[in-house]
């Protein structure tokens, strides 16, 4: 590994969770701190270079301790090192190498915060030291004075955020001389100066100080409060604008954490910062657990449409893929089924994908593709296609009512409600047939529409199964005891619960039956919900950890139905088009 990646993972590590054992609510005061400054000789972090250690171990304002000690670096000093620092190769010589300091240093730092001015050199070639000689880096939280200073102090205080400019405005005890121990002692009383600034900007604790260093905008900063006082709880939060419309709409396992990281340096959305400018309040939602939070935010963006969220808007745009009702039927892309539709395929998400899927059946399936409505008795003259034999003419009455069904339009029924395999075949060989004469961008084609036809007949199938079951219960283990309680009905989430630890679920499932949404049966695979909250259901029924209590009917799926086409839809998204012949599942 270079220098430069060792640089880079301790910039990344400023960034991190830590790993430390400090709770980020811990206040400043109670804070165990560790200010650390190291002389080197000059180079790359690339495992050695360390000349000098010097560590101070403060909290509440009082010493705790000292770590001070010269390292060998097993290399020559070079001149103006020594010039700058005063060390020579002579005070090294007889120094312990790196390798023995370091048990003693990751000793000293155990459950304390790290502090460095610029912290990210001397973090950097202590986790190349800890990297090259098989120490594991403990990743504690860090704190930057430099970074601090920035942001505490403006240009008209100081010049500059070098630390002989900073121990002079604090007026500190010890002053910087390039020799590590009196740099940490200096830092600990620009530390101390920085923290007395900070009361002022509403930060008093270790996390919030950590934060507050980073890159955060003037408007994430004046904004923060309003990730006050909000409940750690699953559920749902909303960003809201002076006039209370919904501006962006959230989930998240722990509210209060997750509203707070909009104020951190870590979020660089740029959409994101224009929706904080506006917005004015976040408003919270507790729920059950982490799937009712999914749902009523799916629920909450189709009702609101808010103008910062991308996803899971109108939902009422998808479409349908529908088989006519005459005489010789067609597929029409359609916004609504009706309750006499009897072979659909769908949702799709977009008329494009319809229209990719629709394409893939005309490929397969002697299906007209004309608008007009024909009729058993009169004829038309006959287009294009049939003449390129792409149609068997029922406009002419080139084939019977009777055998066009059979031919074409029962394949569609069956492909979507049951089997897809003489779609599925079809398209095969036709990507076999263009493989073969080496016409790979037709076969492409022709593969996309493969998977737009098995994509959608997988996915609703799938929905279809729970979608047809009156009511279904389950259960998952909570994180601290007990169960997550879900009760759904033809496909929607009609109520949802918690039974405590120790508490049989049974009682806890009773409540939530009496109390549950009322949810009548419809038509279609997705009668009673958005086909997106249908399927984040299925997504938690179908974890290993959950259990099913009770259903009215039977979870099923056809034994020959798209599903056992998963293999191939996967390669099909994802391999070329002459190896889909020899893939079929």
């Amino acid at each position: 590994m270079t220098g430069a990646e060792y640089v880079q993972e301790a910039l990344a590590g400023l960034d991190r969770a830590a790993g430390s054992g400090v709770d980020p609510a811990l206040p400043l005061y109670a804070t165990t701190f560790v200010v650390v400054d190291l002389e080197t000789t000059g180079g790359a972090p690339d495992g050695g270079g360390i000349t000098e250690i010097g560590a101070v171990k403060v909290r509440g304002g009082e010493e705790l301790g000292v770590l001070a000690t010269l390292v060998n670096p097993g290399v020559p000093i070079p001149p103006f090192i020594t010039v700058l620092t005063g060390i020579t190769q002579a005070m090294l010589l007889p120094a312990p190498p790196i390798e023995q300091v370091l048990p003693s240093f990751l000793e000293f730092i155990t459950d304390a915060v790290l502090v460095a001015h610029n912290a990210p050199y001397d973090v950097g070639f202590l986790k190349a030291a800890c990297a090259k000689h098989g120490y594991p880096w403990p990743n504690p939280r860090v704190l930057d004075t430099a970074a601090l200073a920035r942001r505490v102090l403006t240009r008209d205080e100081v010049p500059n955020r070098k630390l002989g400019t900073l121990a002079a405005y604090f007026r500190t005890a010890t002053q910087p001389t390039h020799r590590a121990l009196d740099d940490a002692k200096a830092t600990v009383d620009v530390l101390h100066g920085l923290i007395g600034r900070l009361g002022g900007h509403r930060v008093d604790t270790v996390g919030e100080a950590i934060e507050f260093a980073r890159a955060v905008t003037p408007t994430q900063r004046r904004k923060r409060h309003l990730a006050e006082g909000l409940p750690k709880v699953p559920g749902v939060y909303i960003f809201r604008a002076a006039d209370d419309r919904p501006l962006y709409v959230g989930t998240s396992g722990d509210i209060a954490t997750r509203v707070r990281s909009y104020f951190t340096a870590a979020e660089k959305r740029a959409r994101i910062s224009e929706m904080l400018a506006a917005a004015e309040r976040v408003e919270a939602v507790e729920c059950a657990h982490s799937l009712e939070a999914e749902v009523r935010e799916l629920r909450l963006i189709a009702a609101h449409a808010p103008p910062y969220n991308r996803r899971s808007k109108y939902p009422e745009r998808q479409v349908w893929l529908k088989l006519t009702d005459e005489a010789y039927p067609r597929l029409s892309i359609v916004r609504d089924l009706a309750p006499t539709d009897s072979a659909y395929l769908g949702p799709f998400r977009s008329r494009q994908a319809a229209e990719l899927a629709a394409a893939g059946f005309h490929d397969a399936v002697p299906l007209r593709q004309c608008t007009h409505r024909l009729s058993r008795r009169t004829t038309m003259p006959a287009c294009a296609l049939a003449e390129l034999g792409r149609c068997p003419a029922p406009c002419e009455h080139r084939i019977t009512p009777e055998e066009y069904e059979h031919r074409a339009a029962t394949p569609f029924r069956t492909a979507t409600r049951d089997d897809p395999g003489v779609v599925v075949d079809a398209l095969l060989a036709r990507i076999e047939v263009l493989s073969a004469a080496q016409r790979y961008e037709e076969a492409a084609v022709a593969r996309g529409r493969l998977v737009a036809v098995l994509r959608a007949a997988v996915r609703m199938q799938r929905l279809a199964a729970l979608t047809g079951i009156a009511e279904l219960a389950a259960a998952r283990p909570a994180a601290r005891g007990g169960w997550e309680l879900a009760l759904v009905r033809h496909g929607r989430l009609a109520g949802a619960g918690v039974s405590p630890p120790g508490v049989h679920p049974r009682p806890t499932i009773a409540a939530i039956r009496a109390t549950a949404e009322t949810v009548l049966p419809g038509h279609g695979p997705v009668p009673a919900a958005t086909a997106e909250e249908t399927e984040r259901i299925l997504s938690w029924l179908e974890r290993p950890e959950t259990r099913l209590v009770e259903a009215t009917d039977g979870w099923a799926s056809p034994v020959g139905g798209a599903g056992r086409f998963r293999d191939l839809l996967a390669k099909a998204e994802n391999g070329g088009s002459h190896k889909l012949s020899t893939e079929r599942s």
